[in-house]
């Protein structure tokens, strides 16, 4: 039954990496100790991707297609001639290199290939170790193979010189070779010498409009109604009473407020044309319980069409769902409503005074004091509320204020951790077969995710980077006790749940969130905040 407008409260999402133990990096909700459940997408995971030179190793074969993957050895070897790298921007924080290889490197590479050959191959006629003539050992090894092993040797030994040359910082895996192997190996056997293209994501750079202009934020919050503490306080209480009452029935008048109604609901759109009038099914009900106290929640202007309703009686009367409706497909539109009053029930309410204390809340002593402790329960809510809002706004404004070139790296590491969130949160709800796991873990069904959020993906990373960036112009520290309480608080909730984990990728990830939350510290006592109320 959608005749009741939605009311929907932000939260914050669980984001797993289903192909890794570590954590995604977000902003936690204050107040509250960091943990599994507390972590909400913000922070992505290119903050913790500049590229560290570790394991070089070509993954190369002669089917090799153009995206051949890389990573750098933490050494580079001295080599006889210098490469020649020329250097190409392209979009998306992305940088092509274009590498030639000369002669003499080539050569050294070859040689030192022949020389491992000499010590590992076992040629007929010659004893392990010995020194066997080149041509009869390229014979027994293959040519091909020699020549597939020298250009793997000549990537091995050149990419980190040409690494090194990159303006920007290199991302790590990132790094592709997109020359074909196979054009490689026919260049060298030809030429002798060897060129290369590599595309490699560098970190991106944020830029501000206006520049420094985080510092002198002006934001306005709105705020819901419902989340006024005095207001909310009152409904509670409000509710709790008539929980303590009980229904009777009406048989000597029609609905008024305070009164419970069950009815049978139906809707039409209205339509000079009776032959385009449409049903309304989700504006349709049987049996709904109808509590006359929660009429501004319903389309403006049921509730005093059905004043004076009696049992058994029908009531037909046009409305107009408003703009602001919770369902798109509903706003604006003209429908004719026909409700059937089925039941119709008043409550016999206790008189609300001390004596009923206990009852309303466990432990109270007065009415005065219960009053009390649920504004004090609802203060805390709905300051909570308007620190989150605030947070929001603010994040949302520093998005509007930097320009990003997002590396893709970037953005599909981001998009395939919130579709793992969304996927677990599918299988905590549904429990899903072998087969439907398949189809929605499938690289096609990623992609689609990846196509229909790239607008939400690219606004999360805005706001990552700006936040991380702030962090940096402005100094901000973060004591060693803060992590250290934060990593165990962590820790602790992983062993709870019974989670693996990768407690130095735990340790990086709760300084990202901490980090976070001290910028927005910052950035809320120097901004001009200013609440409005919806």
């Amino acid at each position: 039954m959608e005749l009741c407008m939605s009311l929907v409260n932000g939260g914050s999402i669980s984001v797993v990496n289903l192909n890794s133990s570590r954590l995604s990096r977000s902003l936690p909700v204050r107040k509250n100790p960091i943990s599994v459940q507390s972590y909400t997408c913000l922070r992505p995971p290119s903050l913790s991707r500049q590229f560290q030179p570790s394991q070089f190793a070509v993954s190369a074969s002669p089917s090799s297609s153009s995206s051949s993957s890389t990573a750098l050895s933490s050494e580079k070897d001295q080599l006889p001639a210098d490469i020649v790298v020329t250097e190409t921007q392209e979009p998306n924080s992305r940088v092509k290199l274009s590498i030639q290889v000369p002669p003499e490197v080539c050569d050294d590479c070859y040689k030192r290939v022949i020389d491992e050959f000499m010590k590992q191959a076992k040629v007929p006629g010659f004893r392990p170790g010995k020194k066997v003539p080149e041509s009869i050992l390229v014979s027994h090894v293959g040519k091909k193979s020699v020549q597939k092993a020298a250009v793997e040797s000549i990537l091995r030994r050149t990419l980190p010189h040409a690494m090194s040359s990159v303006t920007g910082t290199p991302l790590r895996d990132s790094v592709r070779i997109v020359t074909r192997f196979s054009d490689m190996e026919q260049a060298y056997s030809s030429l002798n010498s060897l060129r290369y293209d590599v595309i490699v994501d560098i970190a991106p750079e944020v830029k501000w409009i206006p520049e420094n202009g985080y510092k002198n934020l002006k934001v306005v919050v709105e705020i819901d109604s419902d989340i006024d503490a005095q207001k909310a306080s009152e409904q509670e209480l409000r509710r709790r009473h008539k929980s303590l009452g009980s229904l009777r029935i009406v048989t000597d008048r029609g609905l008024q407020i305070g009164d419970l109604a069950v009815l049978d609901i139906s809707a039409t759109t209205i339509d000079q044309d009776e032959s385009n009038v449409k049903s309304i099914p989700s504006a349709e009900s049987k049996g709904y319980h109808f509590d006359t106290e929660d009429g501004d929640k319903v389309v403006p202007g049921f509730l005093d069409s059905i004043i004076g309703i009696q049992r058994g009686e029908t009531k037909s009367f046009p409305l107009v769902f408003p703009e602001s409706w919770t369902q798109e497909d509903l706003r604006g539109i003209h429908a004719q409503f026909n409700v059937e009053c089925k039941e119709l029930f008043y409550r016999d309410l206790p008189e609300l005074d001390d004596s009923l204390a206990e009852r309303l809340l466990p432990g109270g002593t007065s009415l005065k004091q219960v009053k009390e402790s649920l504004l004090q329960k609802f203060l805390e809510v709905e300051q909570t509320a308007r620190e989150q809002a605030a947070d929001n706004a603010i994040l949302d404004q520093l998005c509007k204020m930097v320009e990003v070139d997002i590396p893709q790296s970037f953005f599909e590491e981001q998009g395939r951790q919130l579709y793992g969130a969304r996927l677990l949160e599918i299988q905590a709800n549904i429990k899903l077969n072998e087969q439907q796991l398949a189809s929605l873990s499938s690289k096609k069904a990623v992609d689609e995710y990846l196509l229909n959020q790239k607008e939400n993906i690219t606004h999360m990373i805005k706001q990552s980077l700006a936040v991380g960036d702030i962090y940096k112009r402005e100094n901000l520290q973060l004591s060693t006790e803060e992590i250290v309480k934060e990593v165990e608080n962590s820790i602790a909730e992983f062993k709870r749940q019974k989670q693996d984990y990768d407690e130095e990728r735990v340790r990086g990830q709760v300084q990202e969130i901490l980090e976070g939350a001290k910028v927005l510290e910052w950035l809320r006592e120097h901004a001009e905040i200013q609440y409005v109320t919806r």
